[in-house]
C-alpha cells in the first residue's frame, strides 16, 4: 500500500504517465501500434495490456487499436530460442513488426532482462519510442526509455501490483482520448 501511495503523491509520476498516456494515443490515432514485451509476470502484464487496448477498458464503444504482446507467438519464441537462444525473442520481433510511428513499451521489475533491453535498443534505432515500466532504480532499461515508469521499490511483489494499477491508470487516460 505504501508504495503506491508514495506514487500517487509524486508530482514526477503523475506528469510521466499523462505524457505516456499521450505518446500511446497520438501513437496509435496517426496508426501506429504498440509492441509490448515483458517476461514472467511482465508477460501477463504485456497480454493484459494489450487486451485493454485492442478490445476495451470500461466496455466503451470505441474501435479496437493495434496493440502486441511480444511473448504470445511461442511458435515463433520456442523455434527462435531453440536455435538462437533467448535473448533476441523481443528484439526479432520489433525488427518484423516495428515501424516509426510505433511505440515499444518495456515491461522489467528489475529493468535488467537482457531481452526486453535489446528490444528496446532495436526500438529506438528502429525509430519507435520507447516506454519502460520499471521498478526500484530502473535498471539498465531506464536510459534506453523516451518516458520511464519506475515504481520505487525493490520488492517483486510490490512492483507487480503498482504495474498493474498503472496499466489500467494509463488504459482509463488512453480510452478518453480514443473515442
Amino acid at each position: 500500500m505504501k508504495v503506491k501511495q508514495g506514487l500517487l503523491e509524486d508530482e514526477d509520476f503523475w506528469r510521466d504517465l499523462e505524457s505516456c498516456a499521450k505518446l500511446i494515443s497520438d501513437a496509435l490515432l496517426s496508426g501506429g501500434k504498440i509492441l509490448i514485451a515483458g517476461n514472467g509476470g511482465s508477460a501477463a502484464d504485456a497480454q493484459h495490456f494489450a487486451a485493454e487496448i485492442v478490445a476495451t477498458f470500461n466496455k466503451e464503444e470505441r474501435k479496437g487499436y493495434p496493440a502486441i504482446a511480444l511473448h504470445e507467438n511461442t511458435s515463433f519464441l520456442t523455434a527462435w530460442t531453440n536455435d538462437f537462444g533467448p535473448d533476441e525473442i523481443f528484439s526479432r520481433q520489433v525488427e518484423a513488426f516495428g515501424k516509426p510511428g510505433d511505440v515499444f513499451f518495456g515491461i522489467s521489475t528489475s529493468g535488467n532482462s537482457k531481452n526486453v533491453v535489446l528490444a528496446a535498443d532495436r526500438a529506438r534505432a528502429t525509430g519507435l519510442k520507447t516506454v519502460g515500466l520499471l521498478g526500484d532504480n530502473g535498471g539498465a532499461l531506464i536510459d534506453k526509455c523516451d518516458i520511464a515508469l519506475a515504481v520505487p521499490s525493490s520488492v517483486t511483489a510490490r512492483i507487480q501490483e503498482s504495474h498493474i494499477t498503472i496499466i489500467h491508470m494509463l488504459c482509463e487516460k488512453i480510452v478518453t482520448e480514443l473515442k
